[in-house]
C-alpha cells in the first residue's frame, strides 16, 4: 500500500467529475493556474520513482495504459485524457467519457495531447511509462505505480493514491459477489459441459485457455468447463482453422477483437462458411455465443469490463440454453 503524506490543512472540497469524489460537476477551461491544485494543498506519495508531491485532490487526471482508466473510473475518478485501443470507447465508458479525450495508443504517448489535457496530474503503471517519465513529469506531477500480477492489486494502488480505499474495497467486493451470481446461473444452464473460449483477431485465431487473465476469468472465476484436452501449460494457443475441430467444445464462446474491424469481420464470416466450422459441434447445436468486442477487451484485466461480461454471458447462454 502506498505511503501518503499529507501536507497543509484538511477538508479540501470535493472537485468537479475529473477529481477524486467523481462528483458530476463539469470541469472548466480554466488556466492551469486555476485548475491545478486551487488553494495550494498538497501531499507526499512513494511511487516507483521515489517520494513526489501531488495535488491533495487533483481535478484533471491523465491515465495511461489502456487499463487504468477503467480503474479510475471505477473509483469514481473521471480522467480528462487517455489512451484506447479501439476508435470507440467500450459502451459502459461511452457516457462518463463524453468528454474525455482520446490520445490513442502507441508505445510512446502523444505528449501533445497530454499537454492540450492540461493535466495536474499523470497517473500510469512504471512497466508502462517509466522510459517516458521525465517528459510526462515535466508537463505535470507523474505517479507510476509497480506492476501487479492481478488487477485488484493495481486497483489498490491506484485507491491509495486518492484516499479512496473505501470505494476500492466496494468495488471488489460487489465484483466478487456478481461472479457467484454468474457462475451459478451458468452452471444450472449447461452444467458441466465444455466451452471453449475463442478470441478473433484480425491476423489468428486465440484460443484462451484456464492459465491467464481472460481465460481465467471465464473458466476459473465464472466455473466453465475447459475442453480437457487444453494444455495444461499454456495460457493461449494461436491455431489455424484446421486445429480447431481438436478442441471440440460443446459450447463456443466468441470474441472479435474489434466488431467494426472489416478485415475481422471478414475472417470471421469465411470461418463460419467452410465446413470445418459447419460440423463443429457446437455450431450444429447451436451454442455459439459472439459476446462484446471493445467489452471484453479487458476481460480478466479491470472490474467493468468483468462486470459486462458476466452479464453478457449469462444472457447469451440464457437465449440459447432454454
Amino acid at each position: 500500500m502506498l505511503m501518503v503524506l499529507l501536507l497543509g490543512a484538511c477538508g479540501q472540497a470535493a472537485g468537479p467529475d475529473t477529481s477524486a469524489s467523481g462528483e458530476s460537476e463539469k470541469s472548466s477551461s480554466s488556466t492551469a493556474s486555476n485548475t491545478k491544485n486551487d488553494n495550494g494543498e498538497v501531499k507526499v506519495v512513494q511511487t516507483e520513482m521515489g517520494e513526489i508531491t501531488i495535488p491533495k485532490s487533483p481535478k484533471r487526471v491523465v491515465g495511461l495504459s489502456v487499463v487504468y482508466p477503467e480503474l479510475l473510473y471505477s473509483l469514481g475518478i473521471v480522467p480528462v485524457a487517455v489512451q484506447n485501443y479501439h476508435e470507440d470507447f467500450p459502451k459502459y465508458l461511452q457516457e462518463p467519457f463524453k468528454n474525455t479525450m482520446k490520445m490513442g495508443i502507441a508505445k510512446t504517448p502523444n505528449f501533445e495531447a497530454i499537454l492540450e489535457a492540461n493535466p495536474d496530474l499523470i497517473i500510469a503503471p512504471a512497466w508502462w511509462s517509466k522510459k517516458d517519465y521525465d517528459q510526462l513529469s515535466s508537463i505535470a506531477p507523474t505517479v507510476l505505480l509497480p506492476e501487479r500480477e492481478e488487477w485488484p492489486e493495481e486497483l489498490q494502488d491506484i485507491a491509495a493514491v486518492f484516499g479512496n480505499e473505501t470505494e476500492a474495497k466496494q468495488v471488489l467486493e460487489e465484483l466478487k459477489q456478481h461472479e457467484k451470481e454468474g457462475a451459478d446461473k451458468l452452471h444450472s444452464l449447461i452444467g458441466d459441459e465444455t466451452v471453449l473460449y475463442v478470441r478473433v483477431m484480425e491476423k489468428e485465431i486465440i484460443l484462451n485457455g484456464p492459465n491467464l487473465s481472460r481465460g481465467a476469468f471465464v473458466h476459473k472465476r465464472l466455473g466453465l468447463k475447459p475442453v480437457s484436452n487444453f494444455p495444461k501449460d499454456e495460457t493461449g494457443l494461436s491455431i489455424s482453422m484446421e486445429v480447431l475441430p481438436e478442441y471440440d467444445a460443446d459450447h463456443l464462446i466468441i470474441q472479435l477483437d474489434d466488431e467494426e474491424n472489416p478485415e475481422i469481420q471478414k475472417k470471421y464470416n469465411d470461418m463460419m462458411s467452410t465446413s470445418i466450422w459447419k460440423n463443429l459441434k457446437a455450431v450444429k447445436n447451436n451454442h455459439v455465443y459472439l459476446v462484446g468486442g471493445k467489452e471484453w477487451f479487458n476481460l480478466g484485466m479491470a472490474p467493468m469490463s468483468d462486470n459486462y461480461a458476466i452479464d453478457d454471458l449469462v444472457a447469451a447462454f440464457e437465449e440459447k440454453n432454454k
